[in-house]
């Protein structure tokens, strides 16, 4: 399905700028160079949006790529100067969040289950459906772009890999207008409270939200080491603690399989 001729009404009515583009090479590269550019132009929960993106990038430097019309790829600006130094570390994680209740929006009524793995990719009947990637834009280390590669329609045999899975691949319809403004109103609101001093219900919630809390993990660290154990909760900084046996270890980044 190409991009809609009426654009994304709902999402305007919740973004200050929404900015579609036929194809890109990555919607991320570009909003950083233009917020670098024109800071002004690009307030808060401003996005660029495209179902064609050629060579998306995730966490790790990991390409991301999907045939046309078969994803979205979206990228936000988040304004972290209202956000406390402390609380930076869990924009990713809110983001995911807010995608993650996106996505149960569009599959109400549906049986599939979406659900949020750690640190930010969203699952529906535990594969993945959405990963997120946030960069700080080196021209103002206040300015947080956060990017999010949805698979909408793209079929089975098209997805990457066999943990992979997407709306059509369930049986689902996705309305693209619906899912970003539901993405969008909430990431705008979760941020919110963050600066508003409601944290900890915040730090619960996504907790909660959380699939690998609670799961038996491996954990591959970026120094090539592996991780076994149980992954027990979030810390203050959102990061993940993994308990093996009586020793507690607090992971930053990793890449994480669920074990059971």
């Amino acid at each position: 399905m190409p991009i809609p001729a009426a654009g994304y009404p709902r999402t305007a009515a919740r973004s200050p700028r929404v900015q579609v583009v036929e194809t890109t090479d990555s919607t991320n590269a570009d909003v950083v160079a233009a917020v670098a550019a024109d800071p002004a132009g690009w307030p808060h929960l401003s996005l660029l949006v495209t179902d064609d993106q050629r060579a998306g990038r995730g966490r790790l430097d990991r390409s991301w790529t999907a045939p046309a019309g078969t994803a979205l790829a979206v990228s936000v600006v988040v304004d972290a100067t209202m956000i406390p130094p402390a609380q930076r570390g869990w924009i990713p994680l809110a983001a995911g969040a807010a995608m993650t209740r996106a996505v149960r929006h569009q599959l109400a009524g549906h049986g599939a289950t979406a659900e949020l793995k750690w640190p930010n990719d969203v699952l529906v009947d535990g594969g993945k459906i959405c990963g997120i990637l946030a960069e700080v834009v080196p021209a103002d280390a206040d300015t947080v772009v956060v990017g999010a590669g949805v698979n909408t329609r793209m079929s089975r045999a098209d997805l990457p890999v066999t943990t992979a899975t997407s709306f059509a691949a369930v049986g689902a319809e996705c309305d693209d207008d619906r899912l970003l403004a539901d993405y969008v109103d909430d990431l705008g609101k979760t941020l919110a409270r963050l600066a508003h001093d409601d944290v900890a219900r915040v730090h619960d919630e996504i907790e909660k939200l959380c699939a690998t809390i609670g799961r038996e993990v491996t954990v591959s660290l970026p120094d090539g080491s592996t991780l076994q154990g149980t992954a027990t909760r979030l810390d203050d900084d959102g990061r993940l603690v993994v308990e093996a046996g009586t020793i507690e270890t607090i992971v930053s980044a990793g890449d994480v399989v669920h074990v059971r």
